[in-house]
């Protein structure tokens, strides 16, 4: 067992599904962040035949022997100090699955652990929750894989349900789409459907007892679905959503087609448009028997889950225990670009200080969300001085833009990309190119939630913790005042707030007094 002193430590993390083979590599460093080293997915179709006569397919078995080669190979080029791979349906439910299991040993030198329905839902949710917000409500997870579909009901930290269902889009494939390569009629489609429900049934009574508040979806068909309606004439879903009806539109569509013409519908890969009508008609079934309008669409799964369920057996750590996914991503990217944390903590904590003070004296009206993203840029504004300190907040900007911060959308993702660019130099003016992806109301709370930071960052200045603690008071019409707390004098602190004083008054249109509390 690896233990906490074992690190920086590398692992190898294989998803050998029905369909497809994935691999995740990843350097777990002493500060407990993660660097992601190498992401890689090959469709091999290893349940291809299988769910006709019960056998995995010789050219499956030399497919998946292959990838598996390539996989370890890399896996042991990155370092990889330990491999773990996991077979699901496909390897589950086959007869001859002893002589894949062998092959991989001898040829790749992977031990290949065939886990249970149950376990691969644990390991889905544990994986799709993670790299989510999603709170105390009650949240429905699919995941449709080649050869099986797992339900899940749970909230951010457990699962109240796990289910795994023979059901998937190459099984359901292979019974009942495989004679021709025309359009799906309507009536082969509803005999899919019907068969569907009928396996689900039970299933489906039971998840009709919890009152599910969120849903959401993951595995490669449900992002192509989502791909393909986002692409649609009318479309009505947001990015990283599907709506029903849009599903239901792009099924129509898609049993229209016969398959050369499916494979060129865009979002659709020409690989997996054989077997898209099969997964389709599983999402369909149940989010019209569950009365879901919508779901969320996650593109991490079982692998991921593995590296979670990992860390949580191996080392406990801040980031995988008590964390939200959103506070935990933006520490592991802080941490991975070794930033000083007790100084991002400081400029965190004083930045809301001020927030809070500002609204209680009427300078702005923002709620909780502009809130949290006053605290997620403020803790990554000095993520970039890794690379060199001139022009860090540039630096910055760039690996808040393009890292991937779990839990967050594009919007939150632009806007704390910005406050740390902003937060050094002109604030930028309201309408300004590089706020262009912002609307009018965006620009204000950013120019905000800058200024903010500016006085926040400053009254660190020395990253000593000098200033213990900061609020704004009234101090007579037109005026607030900057309340300072410091341990010793606080010279250096102030002169930067000074400086950054008259960018205050204009922003919030109040002229801004500075008092050091005395010692008592």
């Amino acid at each position: 067992m690896i233990e906490a002193t074992d690190f920086p430590h590398t692992v190898a993390f294989m998803d050998f599904g029905t369909n497809s083979v994935r691999l995740l590599i990843v350097r777990v460093e002493p500060n407990h962040s993660l660097t992601v080293l190498q992401k890689l997915k090959e469709t091999v179709r290893l349940g291809e035949g299988e769910f006709l006569d019960g056998s995995l397919q010789p050219q499956a078995i030399d497919r998946a022997t292959d990838v598996a080669i390539r996989f370890a190979k890399t896996a042991r080029s990155a370092g990889a100090d330990e491999m773990f791979a996991v077979g699901t349906a496909a390897a589950r439910e086959a007869e001859n699955a002893e002589v894949l299991l062998h092959r991989l040993k001898e040829e790749a030198g992977i031990d290949l652990r065939v886990v249970s329905g149950q376990e691969e839902a644990r390991l889905i949710y544990l994986g799709v929750a993670s790299g989510m917000e999603i709170g105390d409500h009650m949240t429905f997870f699919i995941d449709i894989g080649g050869g099986s579909t797992e339900t899940i009901v749970g909230n951010q930290n457990e699962h109240f349900y796990l289910h795994s269902h023979k059901l998937g889009a190459i099984r359901l494939s292979n019974l009942f789409l495989s004679d021709s390569d025309g359009p799906v009629s309507s009536q082969d489609y509803e005999a899919l459907r019907a068969y569907i429900r009928r396996s689900a049934a039970s299933t489906l009574r039971e998840l009709s007892e919890f009152p599910i508040e969120l849903a959401v979806g993951s595995s490669g068909t449900i992002e192509s679905l989502a791909e393909v309606a986002s692409r649609m004439k009318d479309s009505t879903s947001e990015p990283g959503r599907l709506t029903y009806g849009d599903l239901q539109a792009g099924i129509r569509m898609l049993c229209s087609l016969p398959l050369e013409v499916r494979r060129q519908v865009p979002g659709l890969t020409p690989t997996r448009a054989d077997i898209i009508i099969g997964g389709a008609a599983i999402l369909d079934v149940f989010m019209e028997e569950l009365g879901l309008p919508e779901l969320r669409v996650s593109d991490r799964g079982l692998r991921d889950g593995l590296l979670v369920d990992y860390l949580q057996r191996h080392r406990q750590t801040d980031l995988f225990s008590e964390l939200a996914p959103r506070e935990r991503s933006v520490l592991q990217l802080g941490r991975t670009c070794r930033f000083n944390e007790a100084h991002a903590r400081t400029t965190a904590e004083l930045a809301l200080s001020l927030f809070d003070s500002a609204k209680q004296c009427g300078l702005h009206h923002m709620g909780p969300w502009e809130r949290e993203m006053l605290e997620y840029a403020a803790l990554l504004h000095h993520i970039g001085s890794f690379l060199t300190y001139s022009g860090y907040q540039k630096h910055s900007h760039y690996l808040v833009s393009n890292a991937d911060l779990l839990g967050f959308d594009q919007l939150e993702i632009t806007m704390m990309a910005l406050a740390v660019l902003h937060h050094r130099g002109s604030v930028p003016r309201k309408g300004a190119p590089e706020l262009s992806a912002l609307e009018n109301g965006d620009q204000d709370t950013l120019r905000y939630l800058t200024t903010l930071i500016r006085i926040a960052e400053n009254l660190d200045r020395s990253q000593a913790r000098n200033v213990i603690s900061a609020r704004l008071v009234p101090a007579g019409a037109g005026h607030v005042a900057l309340e300072v707390d410091a341990a010793h004098d606080p010279q250096v602190e102030l002169s930067g707030v000074e400086n950054q004083r008259d960018t205050f008054e204009k922003v919030f249109g109040v002229s801004l007094d500075i008092n050091v509390l005395a010692k008592s």
